[in-house]
């Protein structure tokens, strides 16, 4: 059984940093890319940042580019978002989630396989 558990959400002002983590349990983690996905309400689930395999290949959305970064460690079956520069409207529930095997780069919901419960971040502006 594969499981994700999100961690490292909380409440933060405007300009603040936050770092989320996702350990991963009953899957070889190294072998899938992940991803950060998060939801507002009343919006659509949108993916925020994403990471290969093996960890050298990225890739953000336009609005995070430049203030988030993921990254993940092998060793740990574990998947970070380290958040710099918090605004408002990054305010949402935050997913992890396991990438479909054999894709790279996997940039849609439906490319994923497996999601965690999801940790809030609210940016008070």
């Amino acid at each position: 059984q594969v499981q994700l558990v999100e961690s490292g959400g909380g409440l933060v002002q405007a300009g603040g940093s936050l770092r989320l983590s996702c350990v991963v349990s009953g899957r070889t983690f190294s072998i899938y890319a992940m991803g950060w996905f998060r939801q507002a309400p009343g919006k659509e689930r949108e993916i925020v940042a994403v990471i290969s395999r093996g960890g050298s290949m990225t890739s953000y959305a336009d609005s995070v580019k430049g203030r988030f970064t993921i990254s993940r460690d092998n060793a740990k079956n574990t998947v970070y978002l380290q958040m710099n520069s918090l605004k408002h409207e990054d305010t949402a529930v935050y997913y992890c989630a396991v990438g479909r095997g054999g894709v790279v780069l996997p940039t849609t919901t439906s490319n994923y396989d497996y999601w965690g419960q999801g940790t809030q971040v609210t940016v008070s502006s």
